[in-house]
């Protein structure tokens, strides 16, 4: 199944944010004068990489392009070190004001991360390497806004370019088409006929939904889901901006809360989900533990190998079976150059090698959503052909909206913990948006 071009996606592209950057600034790194594409003519060089492509598709992809390269460009020796999503938001901070920092780093476009790195200096500017490598015809300039940042850091969508992103994603519904089949229910097509089949999962003594929220930032997904059947598009996209006029403490958003709160009174979730983190959970899931999951489609390999023709990908419904859709969904984490990368021109040319059209197709084979030249790839059957279709229909209908904890430097820290409180009931739905108000208009009031 092809996938629509992405097109028109401006202002939809997003992803979950990571890590502050630095808290000593030095200023914008500067872009360099002069660049050099030829990679094998730059002699003996040793790139240290750090991503976070931990998981099996993952964790294929990034192999094969980097046996690849290495076999391109034998002269160019890559150190990759690999670090779960988490690691890797707690060692990047201090590894880019260190002296060994890694040259190429996998950073979140978000406010906390690249436009902390940004400001403080710790991020190189690409677009001399982009007009040079013609990124602009590969990428849509819809995609590249959210690698952009004024120098100082305080602009985002506008200025340089920070980094070059390899997948899409989309935050949907995995569901067990077995399990579906044994309760009598179809793939729900409202979110009432959604809410239905939770309720009847309950009865018949299954795991309606699994969640893991030791991590924090998995609820925010969940949240994210609840949010985008009560409240306008435009709202939520003003809100993960961290922009002014809008609110957290609106009547829908009261009733997303309260929706949220009503799935864990009705004992939807697996027991003790702030307890059990992120990978466990769906983990349970891929061995047969729950009906449902809400996740990013950044799991469609593992869950594919887990389940097999068992297990498919739906976008969340609307209130109505032709609603437009409304889903979390933005690009995977961009690949950036440190300002301490002893040769930038070999780190640019790697980034250029791992984002190419030979490279999406790589992507494709290992079960993963490339984010450029999407619509030319042939999704394999089963699954990705889901998951394919999903973010096809997702961008075409101009239905993304940002991840959540994208709106403020803080916002990652005060959502997670609040949902947190939300979901273990020591906040009231009234308390938890109050939290998000604070922390939202004190950034977006400066």
């Amino acid at each position: 199944m092809k996938v629509v071009a992405l097109v028109a996606a401006a202002a939809v592209l997003f992803t979950a944010a990571c890590t502050p950057g630095s808290d000593n600034p030095g200023g914008s790194a500067s872009t360099p004068s002069s660049v050099k594409t030829d990679a094998a003519s730059l002699g003996d060089v040793t790139l240290t990489v750090w991503d976070q492509e931990v998981r099996g598709g993952q964790a294929a992809q990034m192999a094969e392009l980097n046996k690849q390269f290495q076999a391109k460009y034998p002269n160019i020796k890559l150190n990759r070190v690999s670090r779960s999503f988490d690691d890797l938001k707690t060692q990047l901070r201090l590894a880019l004001t260190g002296n060994d920092a890694p040259d190429v780093v996998q950073a979140n476009n978000g406010r906390s991360d690249m436009g902390e790195f940004v400001k403080a200096g710790q991020l190189v500017p690409l677009d001399e390497w982009a007009k040079a490598y013609d990124w602009g015809s590969r990428y849509p300039a819809s995609v590249l806004q959210y690698s952009r940042y004024s120098a100082d850091g305080k602009t985002f969508g506008e200025g340089n370019l920070y980094g070059l992103p390899q997948v899409g994603e989309v935050v949907g519904i995995y569901y067990n088409k077995e399990k579906l089949a044994k309760l009598g229910v179809q793939p729900p097509k409202t979110w009432a006929e959604f809410e239905d089949a939770l309720a009847k999962a309950k009865a018949a003594g299954e795991v309606p939904m699994q969640l893991g929220n030791l991590d924090k930032w998995p609820a925010i997904h969940v949240f994210g889901t609840v949010q985008g059947r009560f409240t306008p598009a435009d709202q939520i996209t003003t809100l993960a901006f961290g922009r002014s006029g809008a609110s957290w403490k609106t009547p829908e958003n009261t009733k997303a809360a309260e929706a949220l709160v009503s799935w864990v009174d009705k004992g939807y979730f697996n027991s003790g989900v702030n307890g059990q983190g992120y990978d466990p959970a769906w983990q349970d899931f891929g061995k047969g533990k729950g009906v449902f999951l809400i996740a990013g489609t950044w799991l469609q390999a593992d869950l594919q190998k887990a389940l097999g023709d068992k297990v498919g990908f739906m976008l969340p419904p609307g209130q109505a079976a032709d609603a437009k859709p409304v889903v979390t969904g933005g690009t995977g984490l961009p690949f950036a150059v440190t300002n301490k990368a002893k040769n930038p021109d070999a780190a640019a040319a790697y980034i250029n090698f791992i984002t190419s059209p030979d490279a999406m197709k790589v992507l494709t084979s290992t079960g993963n959503l490339p984010i450029a030249d999407t619509s030319s790839q042939q999704a394999p059957p089963g699954l990705a052909a889901d998951v394919f279709s999903s973010f096809g229909t997702a961008v075409s209908k101009e239905g993304l909206v940002p991840y959540l904890d994208y709106a403020t430097p803080t916002m990652y820290d005060t959502l997670g913990a609040a949902l947190q409180d939300l979901t273990a009931k020591k906040a009231t739905p009234d308390q938890f948006l109050t939290k998000l108000e604070t922390d939202y208009s004190k950034f977006a009031g400066q």
